[in-house]
């Protein structure tokens, strides 16, 4: 007699599988620590952080007094600014968080246009030494300190920088160009700062394509663009979807990179995030910014997964 529906095939056949092939100690050891990983590190700060963006601003003797009650003030002060705001909205603190958001979506495609191509190279293409001198020269220059290599791109972008004098010296401008004003340094820099996020998911996925593949859509006639845009992408989709998804979300909240390649009129989301929490003294206001940025950049990626079909398990292909 059948007493109750059937447990669908494959339910339970991961982690049978995967004690099976670390055994019981190895297994719930990595269990117990990716579970503490994610409860203790990620999920138990961000949710400290909400409940602390819904309380009011208060000196630590009145923390936990009767004052001390839930309110959206922080959060209505991102959407409509103080009482003495001249316009109806924060139309300075949205329009930064909305220049940020795009910032790094740009970014983010940047540098899948740079690092594609490259993740290609050493996936199909590259065998032996040279495969792994290409893995080498990728990964060495991050051995340096983030900081370090946004000053070195502050010098590179400077005025009386190497690119200035290269610029100079062949005659394509007259006089040294204000690479920061115009947020070149910025883009470069949050650029490289995320390709190796962008190269390793690429080529992870591309690694498993099979070339025959690729062979037989050239015996049939198809051009390389082609060969890429149904053969080549459509299979490295989750890679591309989670390199996307990671140098979106670090570029959104990267606070190093802009506070040293900024210029005047380059104001990141998370300086404002910054200022709240240090100059303004206003930790609460600070939270609501940060969950408001950590909701917004989430709600553009998962609208991007459901546009281009991507499922979430697949970003851990």
């Amino acid at each position: 007699m059948n007493s109750g529906p059937a447990t669908p095939p494959g339910t339970f056949a991961w982690p049978r599988a995967f004690f099976a092939r670390y055994g019981a100690g190895l297994g719930a050891s990595v269990l117990v620590l990716v579970g503490f990983w994610i409860l203790a590190l990620v999920l138990v700060p961000q949710l400290a952080m909400a409940d602390f963006s819904f309380r009011p601003n208060l000196p630590p003797t009145e923390q936990g007094g009767p004052r001390d009650v839930y309110t959206l003030e922080h959060y209505e002060y991102l959407v409509r600014g103080g009482a003495g705001g001249e316009g109806e909205y924060n139309t300075v603190d949205l329009a930064v968080l909305g220049r940020t958001l795009l910032a790094a979506l740009f970014v983010a495609a940047v540098d899948l246009a740079i690092c594609y191509p490259i993740a290609f190279l050493l996936a199909q293409s590259a065998h032996g030494g040279f495969a792994r001198l290409m893995m080498v020269l990728l990964v060495v220059p991050f051995w340096l300190n983030e900081i370090l290599r946004a000053f070195a791109f502050r010098i590179l972008f400077g005025t009386s920088g190497l690119v200035n004098d290269v610029l100079l010296g062949v005659g394509a401008v007259e006089e040294p160009m204000d690479f920061f004003r115009d947020n070149v340094a910025l883009y470069s820099g949050l650029t490289y700062a995320f390709v190796l996020l962008m190269v390793f998911p690429l080529y992870n996925a591309l690694e498993h394509l099979d070339k025959s593949q690729i062979e037989a859509a050239r015996d049939m006639g198809a051009s390389w663009l082609r060969v890429h845009w149904r053969v080549v992408i459509p299979f490295a989709k989750p890679g591309i979807s989670s390199g996307c998804a990671m140098v979106f979300m670090l570029s959104a909240g990267a606070l190093a990179t802009p506070q040293i390649l900024g210029g005047p009129s380059s104001l990141w989301f998370t300086q404002i995030i910054y200022q709240w929490f240090n100059t303004g003294n206003n930790w609460p206001r600070g939270s609501a910014y940060a969950i408001a940025l950590l909701i917004s950049a989430l709600v553009l990626v998962l609208v991007a997964m459901r546009v281009f079909k991507v499922r979430l398990r697949d970003l851990g292909k």
